[in-house]
């Protein structure tokens, strides 16, 4: 059908990629939710996916499924299952990466393009960031906290038709989305946010308001916002640590829109016993600061903390 009126998987169809597909759904776009959750996609197959919070509680009819195979078109692929499944989850859609079919990275952290070129090719994936905010309540249902602007832009650069193409479509079906001529800086403002308040909501279980409210924890998610700016200006990324934590602010204030109500998505994992993205979110910025000889002990410590709790239920690894 093209980007004019595109067919939308979604793989990764709990929080944000039910969210998204809902709002979607909603405005009359055909969508498919691919996720391996099979009592949350049952749940959505006999009674519709139930969207709660900003918006109002209604059911949205939406196809679903836990095997991408029984799939046989797409003009644009959805990426927001974790970041540390998408060598399987790419390799399970790639069938469907015919003639112009796009792939967008709506994830957390770095790197996750670069893992999706590898399986789809690199012409084929662009990236993408969300200032929205969802939390699966129960399976079936997702609380939206938001109505907060997406990106979508070519990973090299500049304003592509695609991009507005997938932006103008988006928009019309109810996701509010911008294309944007430098997304790698846009990826790297949202991943300031990640890093400030994902591991703090996560070990503390406060909504991202609650975290703000306390000084003393306010001053650990500026350090951390600062040594994430700092890395990021090593990768040629122009990130001002001023205007880095007004936007932090400006995202964590429930009374102008944002999505200060909400916990983060490691604290779910967490909460849940489910391993993390830690290591895309914090690990790849340490990792960078390491390598450009940039110091990042806040995000260092948070690593550490996030880790060692996640140690109480995960398998260590194999020497």
């Amino acid at each position: 059908m093209g980007l004019a009126n595109p067919v939308v998987v979604i793989v990764g169809g709990g929080a944000m990629g039910g969210l998204f597909g809902g709002l979607m759904a909603e405005k009359g776009l055909r969508v498919t939710l691919v996720d391996v959750w099979c009592e949350h996609i049952d749940a959505i197959k006999s009674r519709g996916l139930r969207i709660v919070g900003v918006g109002g509680d209604r059911a949205i009819k939406i196809d679903a499924t836990t095997d991408p195979s029984t799939i046989h078109s797409a003009d644009i692929v959805l990426f927001q299952c974790k970041a540390f499944a998408n060598p399987a989850a790419a390799a399970g859609v790639k069938h469907l990466f015919k003639g112009q079919t796009v792939a967008v990275s709506f994830q957390n952290g770095l790197g996750n393009e670069e893992t999706l070129a590898g399986v789809l090719g690199a012409a084929n994936v662009m990236g993408g960031l969300t200032a929205q905010a969802g939390r699966v309540e129960q399976p079936g249902v997702v609380r939206n906290f938001g109505d907060l602007p997406t990106h979508v832009g070519e990973m090299k650069g500049g304003l592509s038709d695609r991009a507005t193409a997938v932006a103008e479509a988006f928009t019309r079906h109810g996701l509010n989305t911008r294309a944007s001529a430098d997304i790698k800086r846009e990826k790297w403002k949202k991943l300031l946010g990640n890093v400030g308040l994902s591991a703090l909501s996560g070990v503390t279980d406060l909504r991202s308001m609650d975290i703000m409210a306390v000084p003393e924890l306010q001053t650990v998610v500026f350090r951390a916002v600062d040594e994430a700016t700092a890395v990021a200006r090593t990768e040629g990324i122009d990130l001002d640590t001023t205007e880095a934590r007004s936007v932090l602010m400006k995202l964590t204030d429930p009374t102008g829109g944002g999505t200060g109500t909400s916990k983060s998505s490691l604290n779910a994992d967490l909460q849940h016993r489910r391993p993390t993205e830690v290591d895309y979110i914090y690990g790849t910025v340490a990792k960078l600061g390491r390598e450009r000889r940039v110091p990042t002990p806040t995000i260092d410590a948070l690593l550490g903390i996030v880790k060692g709790l996640e140690s109480r239920y995960l398998a260590a690894p194999k020497a």
